[in-house]
């Protein structure tokens, strides 16, 4: 009978228990809804000994990662918890600190203390931290440009871009197309972008990190006169998780970011940039004076076997004078290049976006006594593409541009006695449809030419005819 009484006894504390933690909650819930995530989490910047998580929340909560080296959660540890206020649209950036470099790891959220309850029953998300500082670690690095969700809601690129297993993936500008004056609009063209169902496995479980382009800093073709540029960063900063933006005196969406012997050179080349349209002098600038001068000092400074500039605007010459990309400042991109010549900075190599088409060009810095750079483009991500890529001209196309479809790039970095980047340009149905394209370390020195033998037939017999006056492609071709 005691037994029986105690039992009882228990039940009866347990349904109070039950019954008041269901009151706390249904009065929470009252006020402020269930506390949960509305966008995220997104994997960002990830080093050797920490990463970046980005959330967007359902309102004014705290929010904290539990994460362990095992998927049940054996040893977890928990980060401090970070407050989301609503002046940044309820946007916060975790960093979880004192990580193990090479190793996997597995997270959850507490929103306001507690799991989202939208998201029980699923698998726990992960990251990989990077290898130690120097390690000669190989590196998988995806790419791409310009996804447009007014033109493609769905976007079934990004299946493929997590098949191949990247360790981070490159937004390199046109992000969004905000194409707006108010900062709210490219707020809501964030949310959205986020949303898009085959991008959630990539940005929760892979390293993403981003630099802009005009479409997400303002209008078409914006420079540093866009009226709404400051609102514009703010919202850069709110739904990005770099690993730094600019300097302390230098605003800007620059930064150094480096996984083991590969270090990476973010530029911002819209915060600064003259008017395209003005004519090509010295003085003209994409980077301005401050950012140009710590570009130079960081490749300077680089131990790094390989140095990938990474630039929203094309390298080549590809739009012409006035066009909206490097080709308009050809004083201060051949002002770079004659600068890493002369201070003998090896292993560089260029990415970028924009051009709305798939490409591999090369500037022939060879014939100056530098060494050949080669600029890997890959564009659009998820929209229409258009014609107007017909009439442009880089210096050299080492590859026939790629202009069927949608696309992504995948740059593969060996170490070894003499380090290898490969380049390949896969579509939306995960086909590779350019590549591979191999460039050694070696290859990458003053005084080294490698680009007649890089360049495919098609792009070589093209630009033959073009260079003796017969049009590009007007005469025919053997493949």
């Amino acid at each position: 009978m005691k037994l029986l009484t105690g039992l009882r006894s228990v039940a009866v504390l347990a349904l109070v228990l039950l019954v008041g933690a269901s009151v706390a909650v249904a009065a929470k819930a009252s006020s402020t809804g269930y506390p949960r995530l509305m966008q995220g989490p997104m994997v960002g910047a990830v080093t050797d000994s920490d990463a970046r998580i980005w959330v967007r929340t359902s309102g004014e909560f705290t929010v904290a990662i539990v994460y362990d080296v095992t998927p049940e959660f054996r040893s977890p540890k928990t980060t401090e918890p970070v407050s989301v206020t609503k002046s940044r649209d309820y946007t916060a950036v975790i960093t979880i600190k004192g990580l193990e470099p090479s190793t996997e790891y597995f997270y959850e959220l507490r929103v306001d203390g507690i799991r989202d309850r939208y998201l029980e029953g699923l698998e726990p998300f992960r990251f990989k931290t990077a290898p130690a500082a120097g390690e000669a670690a190989d590196l998988r690095v995806a790419f791409g440009s310009c996804p447009k969700w007014q033109d493609d809601r769905i976007q079934p690129i990004w299946p493929w871009v997590s098949h191949y297993e990247p360790d981070i993936f490159f937004w390199i500008g046109d992000n969004i197309y905000g194409d707006a004056l108010d900062p709210d609009i490219l707020r809501e063209e964030y949310r959205r972008q986020r949303e898009i169902a085959g991008l959630q496995p990539l940005i929760q479980n892979t390293s993403s990190l981003a630099v802009w382009d005009d479409h997400d800093f303002g209008l078409n073709n914006h420079d540093r006169t866009n009226p709404v540029k400051e609102g514009a960063y703010e919202v850069f900063l709110e739904y990005w998780p770099n690993p730094s933006f600019g300097l302390p005196e230098v605003k800007g969406i620059f930064y150094t970011f480096t996984w083991g012997r590969v270090e990476f050179f973010v530029i911002d080349g819209r915060w600064y940039r003259d008017p395209c349209e003005g004519p090509d002098t010295p003085e003209k600038t994409m980077l301005g004076p401050a950012q140009y001068r710590w570009l130079t000092e960081q490749l300077d400074a680089s131990t790094a076997v390989f140095k990938i500039l990474v630039s929203g605007s094309g390298w080549s010459k590809n739009k012409g004078p006035g066009g909206d990309s490097w080709a308009a400042f050809l004083h201060e991109r051949d002002r770079l290049f004659d600068f890493i010549r002369d201070r003998e900075i090896t292993g560089v190599v260029m990415m970028s976006g924009d051009t709305h088409i798939g490409e591999l060009n090369v500037i022939p810095w060879s014939e100056r006594g530098g060494y050949d750079f080669y600029d890997m483009v890959s564009s659009p991500l998820a929209q229409v593409i258009p014609d107007s890529w017909l009439e442009r001209r880089p210096e050299r196309r080492v590859w026939p541009a790629y202009f069927q479809g949608s696309n992504f790039g995948l740059v593969d970095v060996t170490m070894g006695d003499d380090p290898t980047l490969s380049y390949r340009l896969v579509d939306t149905f995960g086909r590779v449809v350019r590549g591979p394209f191999e460039v050694k370390a070696s290859e990458l020195v003053n005084g080294v030419t490698s680009w007649p033998d890089k360049v495919e037939d098609v792009p070589r017999q093209r630009q033959e005819h073009y260079d003796a006056g017969e049009g590009y492609y007007e005469n025919p071709v053997e493949d």
